[in-house]
């Protein structure tokens, strides 16, 4: 009767070894699952980020080419000028 005692005793630290495993484990799955959550949010703000410079870059492109063709404009205008005044 005693060694049944033994292998009883024995048999029920192993299952609160193995509760108290199980439940870390699920403890540490469902942390993981919050810092995925996390880590996914913060990806969502790089991507908007990335898509606010590229609209950015995108207007000053278009802001130097207007200054580029505004610079050409002014460079004809004023070699015609002068053209006109050696002439």
């Amino acid at each position: 009767m005693r060694e049944i005692d033994k292998y009883t005793s024995a048999v029920a630290a192993s299952i609160e070894q193995q509760s108290a495993a199980t439940g870390q484990i699920s403890s540490n799955v469902i942390h993981a699952a919050e810092e995925t959550n996390v880590v996914g949010a913060a990806l969502v703000k790089v991507n908007e980020a990335a898509m606010h410079t590229s609209a950015s870059a995108g207007a000053v492109l278009d802001g130097s080419q207007a200054v580029e063709a505004a610079v050409s404009e002014l460079r004809t205008e004023v070699e015609d000028f002068l053209r006109k005044v050696v002439a």
